[in-house]
């Protein structure tokens, strides 16, 4: 759906305006279901074309072009479609709608009526718009219109066909006003955010704040794809969303969607909003409404069944959906800006109305003004199509900010990774036959399971396996997509592995990324994608504005090129090339065969111009926080004396223990300690049990949950002398708390990547890409290692007055290709070549 507030107009296709609704839909035909019904439909719509075409001849007509605009209620709906089937007659034109059905005919048609009320509505506009002349290649408007609806049973051909009366015209009225009230909706929510009124997200900013934020708009109104580099514990959050409410207010986008890679940061945006829209309003001034936001979460975090399984048959929250949703008052959500909207609240209702609680969250989408969730619902194949499904939703008309950017290569490569395994598979195979399911595909799927169990550990599988792999996927999803299968019988996991396979080969279809195909474990299949770049910067580009924000963007010319937005060597492309020569003669001495050739060469340097200035406005631009407070909150040394690379950190353990026993002593407090792994952190604990043994070291727990990570850390600080983290994980990135407790600090290597199967092929697609073997290797091992560094070391320092000092503990740190790749606070630190030099500088 097109829409312009501002000319009050709409433009959809007849199949969205029929299907058009404020609250959920129906999940009965949609997903597996679906996808087999519209291969069946296709078939059937082939035959009875066939079969008109040899009743009528050239009196029938196939998939006719219709179009109408239509005014209602102050609104201009421009509608088109393709009618399946004209038939011209003697007395009236025949106009036939198409529609595959899975269930058994023929049927009541008051049951037709309430279970396809779509088809019916789509037919009534198709005559509405053929009565105000709308069909394509009519000579002349016939008398009548007969519309016909036929309905076919998708697995034995049975017809049965309905005819519209004129009292059906009102289901065509009907959606207009449907339509009609959620476009004053939306004009509603544009009028709200003309008057938005909000806190500035700081009451006093700190050094360094005051400027930034008109920086950022400025920037940003030359080149609207911002870089937005700002240290952990300056305020990012703040800034980003008082910038987007600004825009927003503006009237430059409908639409903020503001992503984080964790659900904690997701959280935090929440809580801001909610500060910055409690806002006072002066006695005697009108009461502006909050910016209405929603958080999303995940579907399964929704769920209040017993089983999260999302199929009507088995989920009585979804059945019925449509029917039960207008009665159980669920519209309050999204009608009134100020009810609350958390998940216990979402829940609850759901709970009540026995109603899904995640169709709540579908339903309100459209209406509200910033949509604040996981990097998922915009770059994952499996889960952007909740926001792209959304009525009114235009990504050119939205601002997309993201949060925590230098998580979101990795992330999208993840996304497109898949894995398959011999267990599972020979799972999916016993529920398959539990349910006689049908046997060509139980057949496909035992081929299956043979390749999955054969598979061998591999770094990569041969050109002859590989095929073998996709051949056998390929036969797996035509058998799924051409059988009807009971979704609720097989159960959610036999479910989602069966469809898995289909998705797969629509995916390597459509998004050509690199991915090797290997085996990690004897029995197990991976797809692991090697670089998003491509998806990246493609979908970036979809949206009006983008802000890509994060502590650790340094270097841009990496990052730039992990997002796909410029080369993989890091070379903007050249302009066009033009033998036109600077004009420097004077006009007046020329001739006029000589000023037409002046004219070109200007007229082609002013293309050029025009040329470059778009290219620079498409390109990444950088802002930098201004951050005076931490200009000497770091004090940086690198230990020469050790080398922790995997194969000499074991020669220099000792050393590591006892470096870290003098970093204690000299702190006289707990200290942190920044490891690449658990192994590596768990053998230094082994060493320090003879170096230091009344040194006590916790190392961080392998656990997920935010609570228990918050508790450890509380417990570690107060009762432990070393503090073990791991680089790149939670803890290291996540945790908040070490800013201003933690005065010293250690870093046992610059955290490069495992070597595996995974960098090795990474590192050959860099290659292929025109890298040379050190690029290669700084951006496939450097950059990822060096920003974990970085991000661990913003974290001991997020506010004015706090310090810390910190060890590099690697003679590597010192190397010209490291050292560049540290954040500018970082660089320069003192080296440390032997144990006196250690001493002085701890005393210092």
């Amino acid at each position: 759906m097109h829409i312009d507030l501002d000319a009050r107009t709409a433009a959809l296709s007849v199949g969205e305006f029929s299907a058009f609704t404020t609250g959920p839909r129906d999940a009965g035909e949609t997903g597996a279901a679906g996808l087999w019904r519209a291969q069946l439909g296709t078939h059937w719509h082939n035959e009875l074309r066939a079969q008109a075409s040899a009743e009528h001849a050239a009196a029938a007509l196939f998939e006719v072009p219709i179009a109408g605009k239509v005014f209602h209620r102050g609104w201009t709906v421009a509608l088109t479609g393709r009618i399946d089937q004209l038939v011209r007659g003697d007395r009236a034109l025949t106009l036939r709608e198409i529609k595959t059905v899975t269930r058994a005919l023929p049927a009541d048609e008051a049951e037709l009526r309430a279970d396809y009320p779509d088809y019916f509505i789509q037919l009534a506009t198709y005559a509405a718009l053929a009565r105000l002349g709308g069909l394509s290649g009519i000579d002349a408007q016939p008398a009548a219109f007969r519309p016909l609806l036929c309905f076919v049973e998708a697995q034995s051909g049975l017809a049965q066909t309905l005819a519209l009366t004129p009292a059906d015209d009102a289901l065509f009225r009907a959606q207009l006003e449907r339509i009609a009230e959620f476009l004053n909706l939306r004009l509603r929510a544009r009028e709200r955010l003309r008057t938005l009124r909000y806190r500035p997200a700081f009451a006093t900013p700190r050094p360094g704040q005051e400027t930034t934020q008109a920086e950022l708009t400025a920037l940003f109104e030359r080149r609207p794809l911002v870089f937005f580099e700002a240290p952990t514990g300056f305020g990012k959050t703040g800034v980003l969303l008082e910038f987007a409410l600004g825009q927003l207010r503006s009237g430059h986008f409908d639409r903020a969607i503001y992503l984080t890679s964790k659900s904690t940061g997701q959280i935090q945006v929440v809580r801001t909003l909610q500060i910055m829209s409690d806002v006072a309003h002066p006695a005697g001034a009108a009461t502006s409404l909050p910016v209405a936001a929603w958080h999303i979460r995940n579907k399964s975090e929704h769920c209040v069944n017993t089983t999260f399984h999302c199929v009507r048959d088995a989920c009585a929250f979804l059945h019925d959906l449509p029917a039960r949703w207008a009665a159980a008052g669920l519209a309050r959500f999204y009608l009134d800006e100020r009810h609350a909207r958390d998940l216990d609240t979402l829940r609850a209702a759901g709970r009540d109305a026995r109603l899904c609680p995640y169709e709540i969250t579908r339903a309100a989408l459209p209406f509200n003004d910033v949509w604040i969730g996981d990097y998922n619902y915009v770059f994952a194949p499996r889960n952007r199509g909740l926001f792209l499904a959304q009525p009114g939703y235009a990504a050119a008309r939205t601002l997309l900010i993201v949060d925590e950017a230098h998580n979101l290569p990795a992330r999208v490569a993840d996304a497109h990774s898949h894995a398959f395994d011999a267990i599972a598979a020979d799972g999916v195979r016993l529920e398959l036959h539990r349910v006689h399911a049908p046997a060509p595909l139980a057949t496909a799927w035992d081929h299956w399971c043979h390749f999955l169990r054969h598979l061998r550990p591999t770094d990569t599988l041969s050109a002859a396996e590989e095929d073998d792999a996709r051949h056998l996927i390929d036969g797996v999803a035509q058998q799924v997509r051409g059988a009807p299968l009971d979704l609720a019988a097989l159960g959610p996991q036999a479910a989602d592995a069966l469809w898995a396979l289909p998705s797969l080969l629509d995916e390597l279809a459509a998004s050509p990324l690199p991915r090797l195909w290997w085996c990690p474990r004897p029995g197990e299949l991976a797809l692991t994608c090697l670089d998003a770049a491509t998806a990246i910067g493609a979908t970036l580009r979809e949206f009006g504005g983008v802000v890509l924000a994060s502590a650790t963007l340094t270097p841009t010319d990496g990052f730039a090129a992990a997002c796909g937005l410029i080369a993989a060597t890091g070379e903007v492309p050249p302009p066009p090339r033009s033998d036109a020569a600077p004009a420097t003669e004077k006009l007046g001495d020329l001739t006029k065969r000589d000023t037409k050739k002046l004219f070109r060469q200007l007229t082609t340097a002013a293309d050029l111009l025009r040329a470059d200035e778009a290219r620079d406005a498409a390109s990444p631009a950088l802002l930098r926080a201004h951050t005076p407070w931490r200009d000497a909150a770091y004090a940086i040394a690198v230990d020469a004396r050790v080398d922790t690379s995997f194969q000499q950190r074991v020669l220099h353990a000792t050393t590591t223990a006892a470096t870290i026993a003098a970093l204690h002593d000299a702190a006289r407090g707990p200290v942190a300690v920044f490891f690449p792994s658990y192994a590596y952190a768990e053998s230094i604990i082994r060493e320090l049990s003879s170096v230091a043994p009344g040194l006590r070291a916790s190392l961080q727990p392998r656990v997920r949950d935010l609570a228990e990570q918050a508790q450890w850390v509380e417990q570690a600080l107060a009762l432990a002398d070393a503090l073990f983290l791991v680089l790149g994980s939670s803890f290291a990135e996540g945790i908040d708390a070490l800013g201003g407790r933690i005065t010293h600090a250690m870093v046992v290597g610059p955290a490069l990547p495992e070597v595996n199967a995974v960098q090795r092929a990474r590192l050959a697609e860099a290659a292929r890409a025109g890298l040379s073997r050190d690029e290669a290797f700084r951006r496939v091992y450097q950059l990822p290692g060096m920003t974990k560094v970085n991000q661990a070391l913003g974290r001991l320092v997020r506010a004015p007055g706090q310090r810390a000092r910190v060890i590099l503990h690697c003679r590597r740190f010192l190397e010209t290709s490291y050292a560049e790749l540290l954040a500018p606070g970082y660089q320069g630190g003192a080296p440390l070549h032997d144990d006196a030099a250690l001493d002085a500088w701890l005393e210092a």
